[in-house]
């Protein structure tokens, strides 16, 4: 993912105290009580979103399902929201909740076939899958769902629209169809119909994609109480993906006037989506929702920490903290060097890559000087002197370690963007379920052919 930087404002050789922070640090060994401390400190948030400086490391997915399911087992959540479409994610809530077909994990995995797919095709999210089914299973009156926030999946939620309507109200479909038509020109092409309506060579389909939402409010309370909670879960899912058409709709359309508006319309559907899976699962269980939520470090970590915030963005994170004061505790991962599992390119394959060492003047840099090999740091001990600006990485679902200083690091204060913070000093990548003949192979080191192997 790339950045913006302001080189002229971050010391990257600033003194980096580490002797005095060490002494915060608490090491992390892999035993049960590795996170007694941290639930400690979440102590009575309904809201606890876990980040990651990757999209594709093995030890943020792994430490990540760990704590949820200490939250779900030991403080009462019931759900998990992430960075995904709201369809795909949906089959998985069906299967963990025991009311889909779907008879494995694999199974209720299948809808994530578009890039990148091994962000939610891999062995740590199969897993953690399998074991919420479980978990269900055993506790049938506090079953706990998975949802997804993101709005990439403009085609398959207008189809969902259609095939929830075409179940309950024929005719009602039939609108739906007539509206949403105004996409078919374009095909499964969402980023054309953006570039299209923005040169003014085709009709945005705004008005459309909005009266389809609003007859889904109007008709909200005949079509939410048909049939007891399994049908009022299916109209939830129903009325979010036909507000998910609507606000990506306005997405591909702000594509082509600049990162900043398409990076908040894209937050603030997530913000949105949480708000309204919030007030959903407290209606439907009687009590304050309780939310885990997986997504990025960029996504997570308070914006208004970050020079992307002082460019205009906000995030999140930001939105969470803004709308549920004292409610939110966020948990950022970092990582010094290691593997990752990431694209060269858009819509290429996953290649298993070695990430380089932390830069000079960064928090990874910094970290890296910790004498331990993975710790927890929380900000409330160690903020005051984490509140400078420092450099800090983000690989998405790409990188590019040749240009990596423009392309992966932001200016943050790291005691400002989250509440804590887990730093793995090495890392490996994440296991894709198909793992590619390329992913296998891995990256030759820099110095094959001229005697090394390639990484194995």
């Amino acid at each position: 993912m790339a950045h913006s930087h302001r080189s002229d404002t971050i010391n990257r050789h600033a003194p980096s105290r580490p002797d005095t922070i060490t002494s915060h640090a608490q090491p992390l060994s892999g035993e049960a009580g590795d996170y007694d401390r941290l639930l400690e400190e979440i102590g009575d948030a309904r809201l606890v979103l876990i980040g990651e400086a990757s999209h594709g490391t093995e030890e943020f997915y792994r430490a990540r399902a760990t704590i949820t399911r200490r939250l779900i087992e030991e403080r009462g959540f019931g759900a998990v929201a992430a960075e995904a479409d709201w369809p795909d994610a949906f089959r998985i809530n069906r299967y963990v909740r025991n009311t889909s077909d779907d008879r494995t994990p694999l199974d209720a995995l299948d809808d994530f076939g578009r890039f990148p797919h091994w962000m939610w095709r891999n062995t740590v999210v199969h897993d953690f899958v399998g074991w919420l089914r479980d978990y269900n299973d055993a506790h049938p009156n506090h079953k706990a769902g998975f949802y997804g926030l993101d709005l990439y999946s403009l085609n398959t939620s207008v189809r969902a629209v259609i095939e929830y309507l075409d179940k309950v109200d024929p005719a009602a479909a039939d609108r739906a169809r007539e509206r949403y038509s105004c996409f078919e020109h374009f095909g499964q092409d969402s980023q054309a119909y953006g570039m299209a309506t923005s040169l003014g060579t085709a009709e945005p389909c705004e008005d459309d994609v909005v009266a389809q939402l609003v007859e889904f409010h109007v008709r909200a309370a005949e079509l939410a109480m048909r049939d007891g909670q399994v049908a009022e879960d299916e109209f939830f899912s129903a009325q979010q993906n036909a507000r998910l058409a609507k606000n990506a709709e306005a997405y591909y359309r702000s594509m082509f006037r600049g990162r900043v508006s398409s990076w908040n319309l894209r937050d603030t559907h997530m913000a949105e989506t949480l708000d309204a899976l919030i007030d959903h699962l407290t209606q439907r269980n009687g009590a304050p929702a309780k939310i885990v939520v997986w997504a990025h470090n960029s996504h997570l970590g308070d914006a208004r920490a970050t020079e992307m915030g002082d460019a205009g963005e906000l995030n999140l994170g930001q939105l969470a903290r803004e709308r549920h004061p004292n409610e939110v505790f966020l948990i950022g991962q970092t990582t010094h060097e290691g593997t990752v599992t990431a694209a060269s390119d858009w819509d290429q394959p996953a290649e298993r890559k070695r990430v380089r060492p932390g830069l000079p003047g960064s928090y990874e840099a910094l970290f890296h000087e910790f004498p331990y090999g993975a710790f927890l740091l929380s900000m409330r001990d160690a903020g005051g002197m984490l509140r400078t600006d420092r450099l800090e990485r983000a690989i998405g679902v790409i990188y590019r370690p040749e240009t990596e200083r423009l392309s992966h690091y932001f200016g943050a204060r790291l005691a400002d963007q989250f509440d804590a913070v887990i730093h793995w000093d090495s890392t490996t990548a994440l296991t894709p379920l198909e793992p590619t003949e390329q992913w296998d192979r891995g990256e030759a080191p820099e110095t094959y052919p001229s005697g090394d192997e390639p990484l194995s």
